[in-house]
């Protein structure tokens, strides 16, 4: 019972962060609110914030580093993912005016933290001690998180210009955003650290597969749709480089490889893990 708790308490904080910036967004609220109720209000999420990924850091590690060795199953993969898209969320906060984006980040964050109870599965890296893996790891759970930033700033911007078209009508929501260009240089600035980790990480992968897995490497889905997710980055970002992409069709680039590095992580973990039953 008192496992469950803790996620359960860190799942509702997130949710609850969630429903109050719903509630709060100008177009919902019924009634004006006074400067210092809505300084309060944004002291109140500054704190309840960092308290939950404490939390979450605290159940991620007893979840991924267990008695038996260093666990990484996917429930804790999507955890971690989760835990680093938030983090990057709100170190972002304190720079540049994307509340609507905690409108996706927090419920996501809020089901994923509690997957690990569900999903408890034992998969146990024997290599997890090693320098160049944990180097590894790092470089690209960090990339990944990045990148996820980037696919729901592509969502906002896709939303954002949607509305823009149509006199200027957002949901309520997502009023909370910086100017369409803005947002748009940011996404761009984001996708391109990401990008750069996740060259790292494949070509370390490519490179070092003996010293990091212990055995040498071999194609696989995992890689194939890994590299798909590159290419698809790589020609979106020289095309913003050299010919100004910018809009729907960055936008649609931009998912496009986001799906496909969902394929290459997550959907190659679910179906061995899942389906297969193979750890």
């Amino acid at each position: 019972m008192l496992e469950i708790l803790f996620y359960s308490i860190t799942a509702m904080l997130y949710m609850a962060l969630a429903i109050f910036a719903w509630l709060k967004a100008p177009r919902l609220r019924t009634f004006p609110e006074s400067p210092a109720a809505v300084e309060t209000q944004a002291v109140w999420r500054r704190l309840l914030l960092p308290v939950a990924l404490i939390l979450h850091a605290f159940l991620l590690a007893r979840d991924m580093l267990g008695e038996t060795g260093f666990n990484l199953n996917l429930g804790t993969a999507l955890s971690l993912i989760a835990w680093l898209t938030v983090v990057i969320y709100w170190v972002e906060s304190h720079w540049v005016r994307v509340g609507a984006l905690q409108n996706l980040v927090l419920p996501i964050a809020a089901i994923c933290v509690t997957l690990p109870y569900f999903m408890n599965a034992q998969h146990v890296l024997s290599y997890a001690g090693m320098s160049w893996f944990k180097a590894h790891l790092v470089i690209s759970m960090v990339g990944y998180g990045l990148l996820t930033v980037a696919a729901f700033h592509a969502l906002l911007l896709w939303v954002l210009e949607r509305g823009l078209r149509h006199k200027g009508r957002l949901p309520a929501l997502l009023n909370d955003l910086p100017p369409l260009m803005a947002l748009e240089r940011l996404t761009f600035r984001i996708l391109f650290v990401g990008f750069v980790l996740l060259t790292l990480t494949l070509l370390s992968g490519l490179f070092f597969s003996e010293a990091l897995f212990g055995k040498p490497f071999k194609f696989s889905h995992h890689m194939v749709f890994g590299f798909i997710a590159w290419l698809i980055f790589s020609l979106l970002l020289l095309g913003r480089h050299f010919w100004g992409w910018r809009g729907q069709s960055a936008v649609r680039w931009l998912l496009s490889g986001f799906g496909f590095l969902v394929l290459a992580y997550v959907g190659s973990k679910f179906v061995l893990e899942v389906i297969l039953r193979r750890y």
